[in-house]
């Protein structure tokens, strides 16, 4: 009985128990190769919320290290996305200020949120509620959500300055209104990262394709003096972990935020 006990509530006793010079050799390979991947993809991600680009990595390194140790599957997948992000960035725009430190609070608060529903999901065992959402609508949101989140990065790709937090339709005028002020070095450096990608990715599937892109980019870059001629940089990251912090429980926050972390909730355990 206390066995089972303890297998269900640290799962990762069992796997600890089968594991091999064989498997961990593997698991080694396999762990090198997603966090080299997941360094670029979490930055972008932590760009798409609007977030310092560290967040996004702090958000790799715990829901890995937690879905590794706790998980109950040895074949999921435990990472942010970019539909996720999309959503995080919206409630926190309708919810917060643009300092920085009410974001974090507010993103802290809104994880706070959504694990406590996912928790009372699994405990209710409701998480079957979700397989009565209609996979065409789950198309539909990520169709929409990659719309967004491609035209609020084109003046990333173009390298043209815009006001933030704009709608999609106000994106495109000012885009449109802005197409004069292109920068052309930022452009043929994200053009030389974009096709690097999808031709490496036509060659083999099974090599790095949106890495291999990018140190193509990041390399043109450094040739081209980019960041002498307006491309605009990555800013450097803090070499530490960031203190740890309290979720803001008041009422009139947890209020506001209680839809978007319902639905943040809802599309993580989709």
């Amino acid at each position: 009985m206390l066995q089972t006990i303890i297998s269900t509530l640290f799962p990762f006793f069992t796997w600890m128990q089968r594991q091999t010079q064989v498997t961990v050799k593997k698991d080694l390979m396999a762990g090198v190769t997603g966090a080299v991947l997941v360094l670029p993809q979490g930055v972008a991600y932590a760009y798409i919320a609007d977030l310092p680009p560290e967040v996004g990595l702090y958000t790799a390194i715990v829901s890995a290290s937690v879905a590794a140790l706790f998980g109950s599957s040895f074949h999921m997948i435990s990472d942010s996305t970019a539909a996720l992000s999309i959503v995080v960035a919206s409630v926190v725009h309708q919810v917060s200020s643009s300092s920085v430190i009410d974001q974090m609070l507010i993103v802290t608060t809104l994880s706070f949120l959504v694990g406590i529903i996912q928790f009372s999901f699994g405990v209710l065992r409701l998480g079957s509620l979700v397989n009565f959402i209609s996979h065409t609508v789950i198309i539909g949101f990520t169709t929409g959500a990659a719309l967004l989140i491609a035209t609020s990065q084109v003046k990333h790709f173009l390298g043209i300055e815009l006001e933030s937090r704009l709608s999609f339709f106000q994106e495109i005028q000012s885009l449109a209104r802005s197409l004069e002020d292109v920068n052309y070095y930022a452009l043929s450096i994200g053009a030389a990262t974009l096709v690097t990608s999808l031709i490496i990715k036509k060659i083999n599937r099974k090599l790095p394709h949106l890495l291999i892109g990018m140190l193509v980019g990041s390399v043109l870059c450094l040739l081209l003096n980019g960041q002498l001629h307006g491309v605009m940089m990555v800013e450097s990251m803090p070499g530490s972990l960031p203190p740890l912090s309290l979720p803001d429980v008041s009422p009139s926050i947890m209020e506001a935020l209680f839809s978007g972390a319902f639905a943040v909730a809802l599309l993580g355990t989709h």
